[in-house]
């Protein structure tokens, strides 16, 4: 009969066996195997690191890019937009960079009129039927709805009369100041715009800052939205586009795409930069001296960093 005994001698020979095979197998990973996964941990290692200085010398790198541009930008600049009148229009898409884009245009010095800010509400589809009415509301005696595109289209309705008022008039009477404030105040009321500060006047030229397209389930719709904005303006007077980036259906992809706005509106797709923001003035004072546009930067369908200085 088997006794505790045995049981107890049997369950340390297991034990005992289990010890052993650890022992024996842990000198074997001490061996080659150890060797060897040592060296790949410590090749990893050295190749985590190089990337992370890599990395770092990129940064700096950047960082002294965009220094020499605003250092440069004093150079090239002053006196390029000289008695220039320009107003700065803003998409949300755009907003980060628009400062930037506002200070070179001063550098350049610019007359900024004023800068106003579209908002979402602005964009947004749904609000297609009460943009075709507040622009009929809206209009006063000189700046009339009988003029107005009448296809229905909420957001280009309401970019015509916001053009209309805050550009030159190219015939008839100019917009009075008590009419330009009236309309503004309409739209800002209903929170589909913002100024910062009160526009002086009405402008020669504009700057559309913008920015990627939209993403959500109601993005081209949008971005055909953001196009109209700016074919309205382009009606008015000149415009450049300071976007970011060049694909995927915003502004600046779809100006480039189009022969015929192509030719009339100016593009840089890197405004998002201090190097795009510098472009961007000398993209502008093209526009207003030689009555060319261009389409500059380093995305898709760019013709060229930067428009080619008189001489």
């Amino acid at each position: 009969m088997i006794n505790f005994r045995y049981h107890v001698v049997s369950l340390t020979a297991v034990f005992l066996a289990l010890a052993i095979g650890l022992v024996v197998g842990t000198a074997a990973l001490n061996g080659p195997v150890a060797d060897s996964l040592k060296e790949r941990v410590n090749g990893l290692s050295k190749d985590n690191q190089q990337m992370r200085q890599a990395v770092s010398n990129m940064q700096k790198e950047l960082e002294m890019e965009e220094q020499f541009a605003s250092e440069i930008a004093q150079i090239v600049l002053p006196g390029k937009l000289a008695n220039r009148r320009v107003l700065l229009l803003t998409l949300p898409s755009g907003r980060d960079h628009a400062e930037g884009v506002l200070k070179m245009l001063q550098a350049a010095g610019a007359g900024v009129t004023g800068r106003v800010d579209l908002q979402d509400k602005f964009i947004n589809p749904d609000n297609n039927n009460n943009l075709m009415e507040l622009a009929v509301t809206a209009a006063r005696p000189t700046a009339p709805a009988s003029g107005l595109p009448g296809n229905g289209h909420g957001v280009e309705t309401s970019g015509a009369l916001l053009a209309s008022v805050l550009l030159d008039r190219t015939g008839g009477a100019p917009v009075t100041e008590a009419d330009r404030k009236s309309v503004l105040a309409s739209y800002s009321d209903a929170g589909y715009l913002t100024t910062d500060e009160r526009v002086t006047g009405p402008a020669e030229a504009v700057v559309l800052v913008s920015g990627q397209p939209y993403v959500d389930k109601d993005s081209a719709k949008k971005d055909e939205s953001v196009v109209k904005i700016a074919e309205q303006f382009d009606r008015t007077g000149a415009i450049v586009v300071a976007g970011n980036g060049s694909a995927g259906g915003n502004v600046v992809a779809v100006v480039r795409g189009d022969p015929v706005l192509s030719q009339t509106i100016s593009t840089v797709d890197d405004a998002n930069t201090t190097q795009g923001q510098l472009v961007t003035s000398l993209a502008l004072a093209q526009q207003l001296v030689e009555k060319k546009a261009g389409q500059y930067g380093v995305g898709d369908n760019a013709s060229a960093l930067l428009p080619r200085l008189p001489q």
